[in-house]
């Protein structure tokens, strides 16, 4: 601490130290000195719950549609997945891109930034989510069509994406808030929070849907509230219980290049999401060509295979707070034990993970839909997907590892390449070459070379620490 301190005057300093002593005793071993084994797992276990507990309120909505038995339901919701990365896009480069800022902030010993950034935060992801319905509600009918919705499931997906574009805005802030509070080490917070939203979403769906014989658009209203009702205990967290972050409108600015940071760092996560939205898009349409029945499997594969990815995804952002207050505060030898303690658990996960779906495959499908066509595909498409499983957690926490050390350049370029420049290019020539087969392994290729790019990338910014 007192490095960042020389240099300033014996008020200012003194301040930063009486803010500093704000933070609980625990705060403050969990970020600078507990053993890195136990502050990695006071970290990521709630991060992966809540990232699990996030697939989980994914699933719900293609699972309880799937009771219904009827496939064009199903394929319609399965349409609609790229609205969805498109909001957690944004989520992902306000609540990444803030809690890196924010963390590096306390680390640093600026507490007045810490709460410009999580205030920040709050109102652009409600600005960005009004403005996407409004185009949603704008332009429905041209979007849903890009999207892959013909006659039969055009009506579905209409209802469905109607009522999850008035809970834009909430969804994305209750998401992005998620992060921002896992920055001052309140990940439990964090993990209570999208679990209040899953929690109301499995609640409400079969009421909604079977109950209230409202199909899709029931489902999307159950989404909708689960987030609102995030949102609200969020609200109260940040008043209540949190003493660093943020949302009062007093502590909102655009000054000091607090945007600029923010969606800098952020961006690397977002137009990985962006990209995923596009190729998703791609991919219904290359695969609607074949029929309904693979559009609703690629939709049920998708959401299956988000449990591994977002289990390792959770490692990886769960020690985010760790990375950037270590960076931060100078303690580099903290930061790399982090990282390589981190992967290790990371391979673990995701060797395990794929093995248990390896085995399950067929009964994991037959879990969301009993529909025989749907499940050929959806076993033939689960296997392809599941590939690249065991290390595509490498590529987060190297991702992770350059935003917070302020290489977002790179992790930028990694996201681009992933999900853009190589996959879906890739996808048609896959298709030309050996038609659906070649497709559906379109994503593990890519995946694969993501993932040898990022390590070659991540080791020549290391050396430079």
């Amino acid at each position: 601490m007192e490095l960042h301190l020389r240099g300033k005057g014996n008020t200012e300093r003194k301040k930063i130290k009486m803010e500093h002593s704000k933070e609980t005793g625990t705060d403050q071993e969990l970020m600078r000195s507990m053993k890195v084994s136990k502050a990695v797992a006071a970290m990521a276990i709630p991060s992966v719950i809540s990232s699990l507990v996030t697939v989980v309120y994914n699933m719900a909505d293609t699972f309880f549609v799937g009771q219904t038995g009827d496939a064009l339901q199903v394929a319609a919701v399965s349409l609609t997945n790229p609205i969805f990365i498109l909001l957690m896009a944004f989520a992902n480069m306000f609540g990444m891109g803030g809690s890196a800022v924010a963390s590096m902030a306390m680390g640093e010993g600026k507490p007045k930034k810490v709460k410009n950034t999580t205030a920040f935060i709050t109102y652009a992801s409600l600005a960005v989510g009004i403005i996407i319905a409004v185009i949603l509600f704008a332009f429905m009918s041209p979007i849903l069509h890009i999207f892959g919705a013909n006659t039969e499931t055009y009506e579905y997906a209409k209802g469905y994406i109607h009522y999850i574009a008035w809970g834009a805005p909430f969804i994305i802030w209750s998401a992005a808030a998620s992060f921002v509070v896992r920055a001052e080490g309140a990940s439990k917070e964090a993990m209570i929070g999208s679990m209040v939203g899953t929690i109301a979403n499995i609640v409400l769906d079969p009421l909604f849907i079977s109950g209230l014989h409202m199909g899709a658009a029931g489902a999307a209203i159950a989404t909708t509230i689960g987030n609102i009702l995030a949102s609200l205990y969020f609200v109260w967290y940040f008043l209540k219980r949190s003493g660093q972050l943020s949302i009062l409108p007093k502590d909102f600015t655009l000054g000091e290049n607090i945007p600029q940071r923010v969606c800098t760092t952020g961006f690397p996560t977002a137009i990985f999401s962006v990209l995923m939205s596009v190729s998703t898009i791609v991919v219904n349409q290359i695969l609607v060509k074949y029929g309904n029945a693979p559009v609703a499997a690629i939709g049920i594969v998708f959401k299956a295979n988000m449990f591994i990815t977002f289990l390792q995804m959770g490692l990886a952002n769960g020690v985010q707070p760790l990375l950037g207050y270590s960076y931060g505060a100078g303690n580099i030898s903290r930061f790399r034990e982090v990282e390589r303690f981190t992967k290790i658990c990371c391979l673990i996960a995701g060797v395990a993970a794929t093995l248990l779906y390896f085995v399950g495959k067929e009964p994991i499908i037959r879990m969301f839909i009993s529909d025989d066509e749907v499940v050929y595909y959806g076993v033939k498409m689960l296997i392809a997907y599941m590939l690249s499983g065991p290390v595509i957690g490498m590529l987060f926490v190297n991702m992770n590892c350059m935003q917070s050390v302020n290489y977002a350049l790179p992790a930028t370029i990694l996201s681009v390449m992933r999900q853009g420049v190589l996959l879906i290019p890739l996808l048609y020539i896959l298709q030309l070459i050996a038609g659906l087969e070649g497709v559906i392994y379109g994503q593990a290729i890519t995946d694969y070379i993501a993932v040898v790019l990022s390590t070659v990338f991540w080791r020549n910014i290391r050396k430079k620490l």
